[in-house]
């Protein structure tokens, strides 16, 4: 079959928040015909909230946006399909086929995509570090399909704990998560929360505090390591106070189907396994020919232009910058989204008839903040002036959240008043809000 073929003047593959805020904020600006998004799923969730799905207090179908319904809200075009390859001579990337999940029929089929313009915001994956097991036997949270199935696990794990426990046995449930970042700690503390909520699936006999033994294994010294110590000490508190087990100066050597087992010959046993002690670039980049970085991202200058590669330019957790003050990027979302600011501006100077943008990216850091449970957040605000920053938890760090998920409701929806009211959504379908930035 002849791949079919397309065209576009800017395109765009990834709709993560990065990638998402930028295929918006250009569509309204420059319309459906200029500006096109790729992306290998039909719907957007905030990525930070993926821990919230996993511990079934999140509604993944609430929550997601449609691509195609913000393409046409929007002003740009949204290509579905996987990108599988390009040619950087030709100014084109291949898309492959889409097949119906249900009778594995082709639903779109392969095609080409030509571009004068070419950013990649793939996001990242899985680093397993090459440790035994990790790949086949950890659930990582670095999609929504990837915690639909945590979800949809631990609740069959859960009901065989329930039948055991209705026929008098010692039963219980044993999750471990390897890392104690933001991931990492964001979810033991949801799934502690969760606890509540266990008598409305119907486990009648099952005691979340008691029968679900959840398990932090850290490698550093410290869980939340990049942040400040105090923000480590006061989540680690938290944690502890919630029946969590955190074990640092941990290393794993070795995962199986039922247990983890450390550099020490420590074994923890595990129903239910997490991997989030690191993340790299997805495979496909290797496969491009452009220039990558020890983490396989894209190698980009300080205007986020890929080296070597005209026309092409990389933003969030697959670009692997340094920018105009010499500092190294961090794979967060606040990056991600100055990033998408950076090329917005970039490029309507550029359609506008302008000069370049002369001004080099240069990252600002604004703190970071961690969720504990639905009720308590950590983390530190970073100040105007040089190496300033504050220790924040409670309303503070809840207002800093309910701004930032405005912010990017805003930038996908289009308006102050669309972002208001996607907000309120957000906030009515919690019992309890969350609060979380990183």
């Amino acid at each position: 079959m002849t791949e079919a073929s397309l065209r576009s003047e800017i395109v765009i593959v990834g709709g993560g928040a990065g990638g998402l805020e930028l295929a918006c904020k250009l569509g309204r600006k420059l319309g459906p015909s200029r500006v096109t998004l790729v992306d290998s799923r039909l719907y957007h969730i905030w990525k930070p909230s993926l821990h919230e799905v996993a511990a079934g207090t999140l509604d993944i179908h609430q929550e997601g946006l449609s691509y195609p319904m913000l393409a046409h809200d929007n002003g740009f075009s949204f290509v579905f399909g996987p990108m599988t390859g390009m040619d950087a001579a030709a100014r084109t990337i291949a898309i492959g086929a889409v097949r119906s999940a249900s009778d594995n029929q082709e639903v779109l089929p392969d095609r080409r995509l030509e571009y004068g313009s070419l950013v990649m915001a793939v996001g990242s994956t899985s680093n397993y570090f090459g440790v035994p097991g990790a790949r086949e036997h950890t659930i990582s949270l670095n999609a929504t399909e990837d915690a639909e199935q945590f979800r949809l696990r631990m609740l069959r794990l859960m009901l065989a704990v329930e039948q055991q426990r209705e026929e008098g046995k010692d039963a219980g449930l044993d999750v471990v998560i390897i890392g104690g970042g933001a991931t990492g700690v964001e979810l033991a503390a949801e799934l502690r929360e969760a606890s509540g909520a266990y008598a409305h699936y119907g486990f009648s006999s099952l005691d979340g505090r008691r029968d679900v033994r959840i398990t932090i294994l850290e490698g550093a010294p410290r869980i939340l390591a990049p942040l400040p110590e105090k923000v480590s000490t006061a989540a680690l508190d938290l944690l502890q106070q919630r029946g969590i087990k955190v074990i640092t100066d941990c290393r794993v050597t070795t995962i199986e189907a039922d247990r983890v087992t450390d550099k020490n010959g420590n074994v923890y046993p595990a129903d239910l396994c997490v991997w989030a002690a690191g993340i790299r670039a997805p495979e496909l980049l290797a496969s491009l020919g452009l220039p990558t970085a020890k983490g396989g991202q894209l190698e980009v200058d300080d205007r986020l232009r890929v080296k070597g590669a005209e026309g092409v330019y990389a933003l969030g957790d697959c670009a692997a910058c340094v920018d105009g003050k010499g500092q190294a990027v961090p794979p967060r979302a606040q990056a991600a989204h100055q990033q998408a600011d950076y090329l917005a501006d970039a490029f309507l100077r550029l359609a506008r008839g302008g000069a370049a943008r002369e001004q080099p990216y240069v990252y600002k850091d604004y703190g970071s903040l961690v969720s504990v449970g639905q009720t308590t957040s950590v983390g530190s605000l970073m100040g105007s002036l040089r190496g300033a920053s504050w220790f924040v938890q409670g309303t503070v760090a809840r207002a800093m959240y309910a701004s930032l998920h405005l912010m990017h409701h805003r930038a996908v929806l289009g308006s102050v008043r669309t972002g208001l009211l996607a907000l309120a959504r957000f906030l009515i379908r919690r019992s309890t809000p969350m609060v979380k930035l990183h």
